[in-house]
């Protein structure tokens, strides 16, 4: 449920590493300013579009023939959107959008274009909860995504009948950084509360602390899903918290409320 951001425990202090790809950071990092905390941005995904390539061309000039449209992403939303806007003066009618998450179907209803979304979490699983796509005859599914990201998507829609189209749009890299850049955000800063909202993110943070001598894993750590969090309590992360939403307000709202459940409301930690 979302918090009011009047209702924010005070962060005043608190030190907060994000993770999250830009600008996503940069937008999370002003609204843990907003409530006082101390932030140090460090994406451990970049995403770059790729390349134009003919056979994708030519599935997006076929884009009257699906009957659904599905973005994974905020950023595969609006690199699927600014693609169509090229080829497509008006959008086709009658297709059937899809959003994995309130932000990505934000991108599509920015577009004018009803969208559907989970009433409830932003995962892939809760997604593929919804109705319209519980059964499927032949019908036609565009997967807009990221190249070599999940298959669940796809696997359980063609398991339900459904021909799919995957789109990869973007990749995902890890950003290279050196020692001094990582011992600044990790050793000298050494945050209180991790970002990381994927497991590729996590992953990564766990390889570049791999190189520094701070123990990452007895911080509070943000992720965005039970999947993610037993990913993370493997690895050996101790304390784990999921959001409410992964909206931007949610997100600060967590981590504030954690660190207030941990000094007894004192907003200091124990």
């Amino acid at each position: 449920m979302a918090i009011p951001h009047a209702e924010y425990p005070d962060l005043r202090g608190r030190r907060i590493l994000i993770c999250r790809p830009e600008p996503e950071a940069s937008r999370l990092a002003e609204q843990f300013g907003a409530a006082g905390a101390e932030t140090r941005v460090l994406p451990l995904i970049e995403r770059q579009p790729l390349p134009e390539t003919p056979e994708r061309r030519t599935v997006l000039l076929g884009l009257d023939e699906f009957a659904h449209v599905i973005a994974v992403s905020p950023f595969a939303a609006r690199l699927l959107l600014d693609e169509i806007d090229t080829w497509w003066p008006q959008i086709p009618m009658g297709l059937q959008w899809y959003g994995v998450g309130a932000g990505t179907a934000a991108v599509l209803a920015s577009h004018g274009l009803a969208t559907h979304q989970p009433d409830a979490g932003w995962t892939s699983e809760a997604l593929l909860a919804l109705p319209t796509l519980a059964r499927f005859e032949g019908e036609r599914v565009l997967l807009a995504k990221g190249e070599n990201g999940r298959e669940l998507i796809r696997e359980t829609l063609e398991a339900r009948g459904a021909r799919v189209t995957p789109l990869a749009l973007y990749r995902r890299d890890r950003p290279r950084y050196a020692a001094g850049e990582i011992h600044a955000a990790l050793d000298t800063f050494a945050p209180e509360a991790i970002i990381t909202l994927s497991g590729e993110t996590l992953n990564n943070l766990i390889a570049l602390g791999a190189n520094s001598s701070h123990n990452l894993y007895d911080r509070l750590l943000i992720v965005p899903a039970d999947r993610v969090a037993k990913q993370a309590r493997a690895a050996g992360f101790t304390t784990l918290c999921i959001p409410g939403s992964l909206a931007d307000n949610d997100i600060v709202a967590a981590v504030a409320l954690q660190f207030a459940g941990r000094d007894g409301g004192s907003g200091k930690a124990k």
